[in-house]
């Protein structure tokens, strides 16, 4: 069964420029996905997808391979992630390389392990999942949110206003760190989430989505935190 890590790192991002190759803790952020990577032996190839000459070079200098530039067309602020991954597959497919199953792990994702991407590949294989990601659970249960409307509070499900936190339901959100999928299927669909979808949970600790500074300082708190005390594996 053979496997593609598709990396997508655009050099475009506007709200942390460079957030891609940006110093973290010592090294680009993208070196931490792809040593995970390589370090999973999972992998018959890791490349990076990126419109950028600078993000090439360091992907290459820490391992991953560049075998083309991304589109242009798949480089503005409207592309998707799911144009960069069938722009890869098909890419590939062009030259004669196939493969069964990929998985997209974004650049900025350093809390993931190698041990994560084993679990998900082993639950998608397993279970014969067309996609599996890491979830975290909602720290608090989502039934009892509030919606804020012109200054007003109100229950979103008032039904659950007086329910104990062990009596409903857990609820879960995507951790953003990566994605395995069957290829096929995903060229069935175009979609990586489908009816068939498996999970792994990750406690929130090993879990931070970095969309501005704040979020950047909590990744390094909690990346220190993790491996200071090995609850990272």
């Amino acid at each position: 069964m053979s496997a593609i890590c598709i990396i997508p790192a655009r050099g475009g991002s506007k709200r942390i420029p460079k957030k891609n190759i940006k110093d973290f803790l010592g090294k680009p952020i993208i070196a931490y996905s792809i040593e995970a990577a390589i370090k999973s032996e999972l992998f018959d190839e890791v490349m990076v997808s990126t419109d950028s000459e600078e993000i090439a070079n360091i992907a290459k200098a820490f391992g991953a391979i560049v075998p083309f530039m991304r589109s242009k067309k798949n480089s503005d602020d409207f592309s998707t992630t799911a144009d960069v991954l069938s722009e890869v597959i098909q890419t590939y497919k062009a030259i004669g390389k196939n493969f069964d199953i990929a998985c997209c792990l974004y650049p900025a994702a350093p809390l993931v392990t190698p041990k994560k991407l084993k679990d998900g590949l082993r639950s998608l294989v397993s279970n014969n999942f067309d996609s599996v990601f890491p979830v975290v659970q909602f720290s608090t249960p989502i039934q009892r949110s509030y919606k804020l409307t012109d200054g007003k509070l109100a229950l979103n499900w008032p039904e659950y206003r007086n329910a104990r936190t062990q009596d409903v339901e857990p609820s879960f959100y995507d951790s953003g760190q990566f994605y395995w999928f069957s290829v096929n299927q995903y060229l069935e669909t175009g979609d990586i989430i489908t009816t068939n979808c498996g999970a792994i949970e990750i406690p929130e600790i090993e879990s931070q989505d970095i969309d501005n500074e704040t979020d950047w300082l909590l990744a390094e708190m909690k990346f220190q935190l993790c491996n200071r005390e090995r609850l990272i594996k």
